[in-house]
C-alpha cells in the first residue's frame, strides 16, 4: 500500500459521533489521508475543496441518513466511491442503496479494521480504474477530433488543385484541339471528377458529425425540389414522381435532412439500368405529429440480398455497375442517427430498390 503523503488515498468519514471519528483517525491515519466531518454540510464542504476518492458515512445521523447524504453526493460529486457504515440492521435501506448505486459497500459497526481497510482499498481500485478509463476516453475523443479536423482541412486543400487541373485541361482542349485517339483527356477528367466527388463526400461526412443540430421548420416540397434539381443533372431522362402529404408543421435538422435526401436520390439516379426505357424515381412523404415517413423507390439495378445488411458500412460497394465510393449510404445512416431517425431497405436485384425513412417530428405539440 502507498505510504507517501502525496500518494495516499484521500478518505472522508462523516459521522455525528466524535468518538467514531477519533477511532477511525487513530486506526488508519498512517494508511490514508483522512478528512472527518460531524455534519452533512461540513462533509459537502470538504468534498468541494478536496479531491476525495472514498467517502464513508454513518447511516444513522440527525436530520439526514447516510443513504440520503450519498444521494446528494452522487449528483454533486459522482466520482468518489461511497461506503455506508451502519450499526443496526436496516436491511431495506441498505439493499435499496446498493440497487440504486448509492453505495459501493456497507460495513457494520463496530467495524473490523481489516474488513474496513480491504473495503477502502477495493473502492479505491474501482475509483482508479474508472478514472483511467475516463482519461483514455478523453484522449481518444481528442485524437478523433484532431483526425477529423485534419481530414476536413486536407480535403478542402485538395479541392483547389483539382479545380486547377480541370481548368488547365479545359484550356488545353481549347488551345490545342488535336485528336485524342486514346481518350487521354477524358480519362484525366474522369479521374479528377471522381476524386473531387470523393473529397466532397468526406467534407459532407465531417459536417454531418460535427455541425450542431438546428431544429427548424421543414417544407418537404421545397427540400425535395432542391435535391431533385441537384441530382437530375446526372441523368435528365429520369422521371420523378413526387407526392407530399404535409398538412402540419414539421421540424428537424434541415442540413442533415438535405444531406440524407441528396445522397439517396443521387443513388437512385446513378444506379439506373442503361436498358431501362422508362427510368423513374418515386418519392412520397407523409407527415404526422409524430414523424415523417419518406419512401424513395427506383427501378434501377437493385441490390442482391446478401448485400442488404452491409450497404450502410463505410466503403462497402454493393455493385460495380457504377464507380461508387461506398460512403454515401454510410453518411445517410450517420446523419439519420444524429436526428433520431431510422431507415430500412428492400430491393429486387435487376428491378429496383426502395428505401423507407422515419424521421421524428420535433415540432411543439399542441
Amino acid at each position: 500500500m502507498n505510504t507517501k503523503t502525496d500518494s495516499k488515498i484521500k478518505v472522508l468519514y462523516v459521522d455525528d459521533e466524535t468518538n467514531n471519528l477519533l477511532a477511525f483517525q487513530a486506526g488508519f491515519r498512517r494508511h490514508y489521508e483522512i478528512f472527518t466531518a460531524t455534519t452533512v454540510a461540513e462533509g459537502l464542504g470538504i468534498l468541494n475543496d478536496n479531491d476525495i476518492q472514498v467517502v464513508i458515512a454513518d447511516q444513522r445521523m440527525p436530520k439526514t441518513t447516510g443513504v440520503e447524504f450519498f444521494g446528494i453526493v452522487r449528483k454533486a460529486h459522482p466520482n468518489p466511491m461511497r461506503i455506508l457504515m451502519t450499526g443496526y440492521s436496516d436491511i431495506e435501506a441498505i439493499v435499496d442503496a446498493v440497487n440504486t448505486g448509492e453505495i459501493f459497500r456497507y460495513i457494520k459497526k463496530p467495524w473490523d479494521d481489516l474488513e474496513l481497510q480491504n473495503a477502502i482499498q477495493n473502492a479505491y481500485e474501482v475509483y482508479s480504474t474508472r478514472q483511467e478509463l475516463k482519461n483514455k476516453v478523453h484522449e481518444l475523443e481528442r485524437a478523433n477530433d484532431e483526425l477529423n479536423r485534419f481530414v476536413y482541412s486536407t480535403s478542402h486543400d485538395l479541392r483547389a488543385p483539382l479545380a486547377n487541373i480541370l481548368g488547365i485541361l479545359n484550356l488545353a482542349k481549347l488551345q490545342q484541339p488535336l485528336e485524342d485517339p486514346h481518350n487521354y483527356y477524358e480519362m484525366i477528367e474522369s479521374c479528377v471528377n471522381k476524386m473531387d466527388v470523393f473529397i466532397h463526400k468526406i467534407i459532407e461526412y465531417y459536417k454531418g458529425i460535427r455541425v450542431d443540430n438546428v431544429n427548424e421548420v421543414i417544407d418537404f416540397s421545397s427540400v425535395l425540389n432542391e435535391s431533385i434539381l441537384l441530382c437530375n443533372m446526372q441523368n435528365p431522362q429520369i422521371v420523378f414522381e413526387v407526392h407530399v402529404n404535409q398538412a402540419i408543421e414539421f421540424r428537424t435538422d434541415g442540413f442533415r435532412l438535405s444531406l440524407i435526401l441528396n445522397n439517396l436520390i443521387s443513388n437512385a439516379v446513378k444506379y439506373q439500368r442503361q436498358d431501362e426505357e422508362n427510368p423513374k424515381v418515386k418519392i412520397s412523404v407523409a407527415v404526422s405529429e409524430r414523424e415523417a415517413v419518406i419512401l424513395i423507390e427506383d427501378n434501377g439495378v437493385g441490390i442482391i440480398d446478401d448485400h442488404l445488411n452491409k450497404i450502410f458500412q463505410i466503403f462497402f460497394r454493393s455493385t460495380d455497375y457504377r464507380n461508387g465510393l461506398g460512403i454515401g449510404l454510410y453518411i445517410v445512416k450517420e446523419a439519420l442517427t444524429r436526428i433520431g431517425g431510422d431507415i430500412t431497405v428492400k430491393s429486387d436485384f435487376g428491378k429496383g430498390t426502395r428505401f423507407t425513412l422515419k424521421v421524428p417530428n420535433h415540432a411543439p405539440k399542441n
